[in-house]
């Protein structure tokens, strides 16, 4: 995993999104036993957990480690604290750029609070501290040179900010609200669907996109040409262009912790969508990176190299297997289109 990103080199992937310190918390039950649905207007609830741990994480943060061990060297953009040296030394270490993180010494790095019960339920709340000031840096420069630009939960302000410079400079804007969909403003959200190339998200907040906006998944393939809905347990589907195609799970052993795993697999898909895969080798080399996140606690505590995930992909999805080559994973991808794009999209 050790690389260097390189002063001069030109990333394929530029990431915003938060930056933080995960206090992840363990619930030995379900939330659901402890809320009554009646009685949501005055929700007063307490829980006692089993465990807290505190660990780099964040979702930009999280996209950008799982981009890593699949070999490429993105750009992260965001900003960090007076406690993030030692967050910022492990990814120069391990290839990713770091050219647009700054670092704030009057303040903390962002905090997420994540409980999490047996069934995978979550509850979450998250602190920007420094992640404040991400809305000042400007990605129009690095995005000119870059594949995919990466608009995830942050502050409002850089959301808005980075999605309009991603589509302004001609780079692929992949936008993924994620949790952050419950708090943005509608015209937010209508605005970064029709920027985008690329709309991710969870069954969950494609339904908060439609409450929102009036928008569903039909409807957001006419405005971006690329859609993918998770589903936690029950896998996932990617639509291309009125196209759609079911992903299985890749079974965890043991699943561990379901925290970070969609961003897992959003690094998963980015790789493959760089290699010029076919959707379904995409969708499988997706929902395999999640898995590696989820059979460990934290979002940035799995580690694998090119042999081993390419020997568990082919054992993992035999009808699928030698379609991988473990080169592919040890360096950036080289291609400069998408297979998916006819030759006039290119």
């Amino acid at each position: 995993m050790d690389g260097s990103a390189g002063v001069g080199s030109v990333p394929r992937i530029v990431v915003s999104g938060s930056i933080a310190f995960d206090h992840i918390m363990r619930f030995p039950g379900s939330f659901r036993d402890y809320i009554l649905p009646d009685k949501v207007h005055v929700l007063s609830v307490s829980f006692l957990f089993d465990s807290l741990v505190r660990l780099r994480g964040g979702v930009g943060g999280n996209v950008a480690y799982n981009l890593a061990l699949l070999g490429e060297r993105p750009a992260l953009v965001g900003a960090g604290g007076s406690d993030f040296a030692d967050y910022r030394a492990t990814f120069e270490r391990i290839g990713v750029d770091m050219r647009l993180v700054r670092t704030d010494a009057e303040m903390l790095t962002g905090s997420s609070f994540m409980s999490t019960d047996l069934t995978g339920n979550q509850i979450a709340g998250f602190y920007p501290g420094a992640s404040r000031l991400a809305a000042d840096i400007s990605v129009a420069e690095v995005a000119r040179g870059a594949m995919f630009g990466v608009v995830g939960p942050t502050t409002i302000e850089a959301m808005r900010r980075h999605a309009q410079e991603f589509s302004a400079a001609g780079c692929r804007l992949v936008y993924d609200p994620s949790q952050q969909v419950v708090a943005l403003p509608a015209d937010d959200v209508r605005e970064g669907i029709d920027l985008a190339w690329a709309v991710i998200g969870s069954d969950y907040e494609f339904a908060v996109i439609e409450q929102k906006t009036g928008l569903r998944v039909a409807d957001i393939l006419e405005r971006a040409p690329f859609v993918a809905v998770t589903y936690g347990a029950q896998g996932s589907e990617l639509y291309w262009r009125g196209e759609r195609i079911e992903i299985p799970i890749a079974p965890a052993a043991p699943l561990v912790d379901p925290t970070g795993g969609g961003d897992a697999y959003r690094a998963g898909l980015l790789k493959g969508l760089l290699l010029g895969l076919p959707l379904p080798v995409v969708g499988r080399l997706g929902a395999l990176a999640a898995t590696y996140a989820i059979e460990r606690f934290g979002t940035q505590e799995h580690r694998y190299d090119a042999d081993e995930f390419v020997a568990r992909f082919a054992q993992t999805f035999p009808e699928q297997a030698g379609v991988l080559q473990a080169a592919w994973f040890r360096e950036p991808a080289r291609c400069r289109t998408l297979a998916l794009e006819s030759p006039a999209e290119r």
